[in-house]
Parts: structure tokens; sequence; C-alpha cells
């Protein structure tokens, strides 16, 4: 029996609105584009300056429910919390002999994503767990749940 942990957890910015497209199949995925900042002292380049570095992650869902979520609230530069498992996909682009790789955050029961800023300045803020299973419960903080 082999065992494991697959997960994934941050905290950033989305860097645009949220994109979904239909599928052959007849479902639809969402992707989403996150912005994680870091800085940090440069030591070994002589100057000890501070170094700022931002990495961009790649989020994915097919979830309705939180599809519908995020076509409502996901838009760019608000800050948002992240829970999912990482997957690396491969393909090959036409006309190209070598594989390609891309690695994501995919949202499958028991992920989750919390919005932490307000969209309006007044509002409160938006959770919602891709799951069957009510989130934690976190005050007056309205929930959604699939």
């Amino acid at each position: 029996m082999a065992f494991g942990l697959n997960r994934a957890e941050l905290i950033g910015r989305l860097g645009a609105d949220v994109t979904v497209n239909q599928l052959a199949s007849g479902g639809r995925v969402a992707n989403l584009s996150v912005a994680t900042d870091e800085s940090y002292v440069d030591r070994n380049g002589g100057t000890g300056g501070r170094v700022d570095r931002t990495e961009w992650h790649r989020i994915v869902t097919f979830q309705d429910g939180l599809i519908d979520m995020l076509q409502k609230h996901a838009t760019k530069g608000r800050l948002v919390y992240v829970a999912g498992k990482l997957q690396t996909r491969r393909w090959k682009k036409d006309g190209e002999d070598s594989d390609r790789f891309s690695t994501e955050i995919l949202l499958v029961p028991g992920g989750r994503v919390q919005f932490l800023d307000r969209s309006n300045g007044n509002g409160p803020t938006i959770e919602a767990a891709a799951n069957s299973m009510p989130p934690a419960d976190s005050g007056d903080t309205p929930e959604l749940t699939f």
C-alpha cells in the first residue's frame, strides 16, 4: 500500500480575471493565474540589496459550482488563498517532436478558494470549498459549498 500527500497552498494576487472555457465533453474548465511575491537580501551578489521575486502559479478547476463563484468574484488584483493538489500535464505541440509540461494546482474535492480582500471595499470575504462538506465556520463570512 502506498501513502503520500499531494497538497499545495498559496496566498497571492490574481494576475487576470478568471477564464472559463467549454470542453468538447460538455463540461467547463476555469483557469486562474496567481502571483506570489517574496523578497530576500542578496548576500552573494555583493551589494547586500533587497531582491523582490514574483512566482506565477496556474490554478485549474472543473467543479461547476466553484466555476460559477469564480466567474462572479475572481477579478484581477484580488488577494486569494488557494488550496489544492499539484498536477503536471504533458502534451505535444503540433510540429514539435519534444513533449511540453505544465505544472498547476488543481482544485478538486477537498480544495479551497478564499478571497481575503473585499472586492468593493465594504463587502464580506467570499469562501468556497471544492467539496460537499461545509468549510469550517469563520464567523459572519458567507460560504459557498460544493
